[in-house]
């Protein structure tokens, strides 16, 4: 009798076990339960998506299809990012007036908090390059010199050397870059919109853009200097030629007429 009284546990151990069970399950989940912070974040992300999908609807879908798959009036949205819908959007391009060869900067119509939540829809289609901080963009820091030589190697022959832009072919142009959001110009690099090459991170690395953004600063600012003096719209040699013929030959038919007259006059008398 002795023997199976030792061995009888007391009343209160089965609940001490339970509550130590419990409070290492809790432990258990305050470790691996995802922290409320990521929680907010991702419940915004989520109505992000949600009212862009709304947006999307109304002023896209009849061109590029009710999930981003494109038609014959527009082209698939899926996996063109972010910073693609931040870009035409942001600038007023897109929603486009009408299909054409090239679709024109207009008045955007969409505020920027819109702006992202079309963004954040889009970009939940497929992966593609996000909006950039403007840690990236900024070109405070940048070297401008080095980005104007990086500029006339691959943009000037469509830009123009100061991003005056110019004519294509097939009615398109490379439009002005003179005042242009940064943050657009880095975007315009990174997605390569309609008849522009895309320079991604992997070939032209964030610094390199940021050297082009702060040579465009530069350039198109109010401060720039003109070492030639008048600029003539800084479009190159059509404007100065234009000019030489115009205002020279011009000058110089004015003075051999002028010669001629006076010579004309001392004959007579």
């Amino acid at each position: 009798m002795k023997k199976l009284s030792a061995r009888r546990r007391h009343p209160l151990a089965a609940l001490v076990v339970l509550l130590f069970a419990l409070a290492a399950t809790g432990g258990l989940y305050a470790a691996l339960a995802p922290a409320p912070k990521a929680q907010a974040d991702d419940s915004a992300q989520s109505l992000a998506i949600t009212e862009g999908k709304k947006l999307y609807s109304v002023g896209c879908a009849s061109c590029h299809g009710m999930s981003g798959q494109g038609s014959s009036d527009g082209p698939s949205l899926v996996g063109i990012g972010a910073a693609a819908v931040d870009f035409q959007v942001g600038t007023g391009r897109m929603p486009a007036q009408q299909p054409g060869a090239q679709i024109p900067k207009k008045k955007v119509i969409y505020s920027q908090a819109e702006i992202d939540q079309l963004a954040a829809y889009i970009a939940s289609l497929g992966p593609g390059p996000a909006i950039p901080t403007k840690d990236q963009y900024s070109p405070a820091g940048a070297d401008s010199a080095k980005g104007g030589e990086l500029f006339r190697t691959n943009c000037s022959q469509c830009h123009n050397f100061v991003g005056k832009g110019g004519a294509l072919t097939d009615g398109k142009y490379a439009p002005t870059l003179e005042g242009v959001d940064p943050k657009h110009i880095y975007e315009a690099m990174l997605t390569g919109p309609q008849s522009m090459p895309s320079f991604p991170d992997t070939t032209m690395p964030q610094d390199t853009k940021a050297d082009i953004i702060a040579y465009l600063h530069e350039v198109d600012s109010a401060k720039s200097e003109s070492p030639g003096g008048l600029s003539l719209g800084s479009i190159g040699p059509v404007s100065e030629g234009l000019f030489a013929w115009v205002f020279g030959l011009g000058t110089l038919l004015g003075i051999a007429t002028w010669v001629a007259a006076r010579t004309t006059k001392a004959k007579k008398s």
